[in-house]
Order: structure tokens, then sequence, then C-alpha cells
């Protein structure tokens, strides 16, 4: 048999993991130690992943500390958090820095929901790419004969019913982090 049902469920499988990361990384007002996975520090003359060079903590759920390890690096890693781009103003004290996450502006509410809107797409578009090549290799083995038209048909239907499982979750995960979002 030319298709393997399974290898299509794992592949849109990836399209899903790939969007929880994604929406890991969308700040919702509570502190996350995923926030700052993006993060990377330039210390020992490299760029380095911030859990490469302190820990991340969650003492309070609007607050963030990193541990810095090494405390000739604190600076960089403060500098590092509030480059990223996440709208983060570190305050080191020691070889701690705190990190207080801010309250959500409903126009930055409104944008994570846009950001996460798009996130969900581009996975919707990746399920369908992984059914397309589906749907081309029932067709394939149709025309080289190695399947008949009973079995073209029911292998079409499997693959549409795994897609629109798979496109259900998306809509499911992005309702879930627009709820998430929106919540004071």
């Amino acid at each position: 048999m030319a298709l393997d049902l399974n290898d299509i469920k794992h592949r849109m499988q990836g399209a899903i993991e790939t969007l929880e990361k994604e929406f890991t990384g969308l700040r919702t007002g509570r502190a996350s130690v995923n926030m700052l996975e993006p993060v990377t520090v330039d210390v020992y003359g490299a760029r380095m992943p911030l859990n490469q060079v302190g820990t991340v903590s969650v003492p309070e759920p609007r607050l963030l500390t990193v541990q810095v390890w090494d405390m000739g690096s604190t600076k960089a890693v403060e500098k590092a958090i509030r480059e990223a781009g996440l709208g983060l103003n570190p305050q080191a004290e020691g070889s701690l820095i705190r990190v207080p996450i801010p309250e959500l502006s409903t126009e930055r509410r409104a944008e994570l929901q846009k950001v996460a809107g798009k996130y969900a797409e581009q996975t919707r578009i990746a399920i369908r790419n992984v059914r397309r090549d589906g749907m081309d290799a029932i067709k394939k083995s149709e025309k080289d004969g190695d399947i008949t038209e009973d079995e073209v048909k029911k292998l079409n239907d499997d693959v549409q019913k795994v897609t629109d499982q798979f496109i259900k979750t998306v809509d499911d995960m992005l309702a879930k982090k627009e709820a998430d979002v929106m919540k004071v």
C-alpha cells in the first residue's frame, strides 16, 4: 500500500506540537518559565540560550526570577532579557534577576489574539499540505493500478477524517489561547 496513514498522522501531530511551542511563547499576563525560552545571551564570546547560563523560576504568578550561575554574566543576562522584544524590564539584585510581568493592555491583548490566529492559520495550512501529499499518493497508487476505486474512496475518506480531527484540535487550541489572553 502506497499510503501510510500513521505517517500522515505523525506529520500532522508535528504541526500541532509546533503550534503548542509558539502558543507557549505568547505572553498572557501570567509568568511562565517558557516566556524566556527565546532569549539568548552574549557570554563567553558566544550566544547562548538563557537556560544555559542560569535557572529560570516562577516564585509568584506575576514574577519570574533568573538565578545566574556566573555573577559576571548578570549584566549580559539582564540586557538580553530587556532587548528580547518581550516587553519585560528585568532588575538585577546580585546574581538574581527579578523579571516582573506587567499587566497586559487591551491593545496588547488584541495584538496577541491576532498573533495566535496567525500561528493557528499557519498550522492549518501545514496540515492541509500533509493532506494534499496523502491524496497525491493515493492518486498515484490508483494510476499505477496498485489500488481499486473503492480503496481510493475509502483512503480519501480516511485522510479527510484525520485532517478534520487535526483542524478541530487547532481550532480548540486557538479558542483556549484566545480565552487565556483575554482573562484579566
